[in-house]
């Protein structure tokens, strides 16, 4: 198992009752008092990981890493009832008056940007600025292009493997088939479903992932993979924003500074969003790293979110 500094490790941690019968996990990590932060995992549905920790700077900053509703340690694990964009940015209003936190800086990559956009517009005066990387604001269109149109492109054996997974009935729209059974009720549907789609996408994330191809056996008693499931649930509604709403209402991020992190072969979130969010939005720097893909771990992407998260002395 792998340990971390002492430095890096949770001074604290607590479940907070934020309603609908939810409780999500907060832990605190770095300089109680310090610069306050926030961290937006990705997914939706992945939780915080220990290595997220080490974006931050344990001497100055005061990091809260939170588990989102039905992710992680947060309870009950993979409750999607009352689970939407909108109950997500009152949870993160709820932390921050917890703690008395008048202005934080918000970093997330992937949904993680999604969900920092969606909470920026929508309380832009408790915001001191924003460190997103891999921009995605949660279109179906952008959905449409991650799962089929790039795969189909770049990588189509494994855009094959994935469409002939299914049933032959249920080809002609792979996406639409996915999402219907990752939503099925029943885990003789759901579960097996969500073993492909979680391999599928990780190879996406990668330019040279260590494995490219899908399961060809999932044994019974394998771990779900949580993200498809809560993916599924906020692609089926459309991420529970309305159509460009967060590109359209970018105006509003006016005089809160940024940063965009964006790799150039990025399947799953290319960098042609990220150009357009740069555009409608002046105080944000956008920085393109050229050998990087989707994840946070490809080669320069956390190294560009260290530097960019020091340097936001807002």
């Amino acid at each position: 198992m792998k340990t971390l500094p002492e430095a890096f490790r949770p001074f604290d941690a607590r479940m907070l009752d934020v309603g609908d019968g939810h409780w999500i996990y907060v832990e605190e990590v770095g300089l109680k008092g310090g610069r306050p932060i926030v961290f937006l995992h990705g997914g939706p549905g992945s939780g915080s990981q220990f290595v997220h920790r080490t974006l931050f700077d344990p001497q100055n900053d005061h990091v809260f890493l939170i588990d989102q509703r039905g992710a992680g340690r947060s309870h009950p694990y993979l409750a999607l009832d009352a689970n939407t964009t909108g109950h997500l940015v009152d949870d993160l209003e709820i932390v921050r008056e917890h703690f008395g936190i008048s202005k934080w800086l918000i970093v997330g990559g992937s949904w993680g940007s999604t969900l920092a956009l969606a909470y920026a517009e929508a309380h832009p005066a408790r915001v001191s600025g924003l460190v997103l990387r891999a921009i995605f604001l949660g279109t179906a269109k952008e959905v449409e292009r991650a799962f089929i149109v790039a795969p189909k492109t770049f990588r189509p054996e494994l855009y094959a493997a994935f469409r002939d997974w299914l049933p032959t009935g249920e080809r002609s729209d792979p996406l639409a088939a996915y999402v219907a059974r990752l939503c099925d009720p029943d885990p003789k549907i759901h579960a097996p479903a969500a073993h492909i789609w979680h391999s599928y996408e990780r190879a996406l994330s990668e330019i040279a992932p260590k494995s490219a191809g899908l399961p060809k056996d999932v044994p019974d008693d394998a771990r779900l993979p949580p993200t498809p499931l809560v993916e599924a649930h906020y692609i089926r509604n459309d991420f529970f924003l309305e159509s460009d709403q967060l590109l359209l209402n970018a105006p509003r991020l006016a005089g809160i500074p940024g940063r965009i992190i964006q790799g150039r072969y990025d399947l799953l979130c290319p960098p042609e969003t990220a150009h357009a969010l740069a555009a409608a939005w002046p105080d944000a720097r956008l920085e393109i790293i050229d050998a990087a893909g989707h994840a946070m771990t490809e080669p320069g992407v956390m190294d560009a979110m260290r530097r960019a998260i020091a340097e936001c002395h807002f």
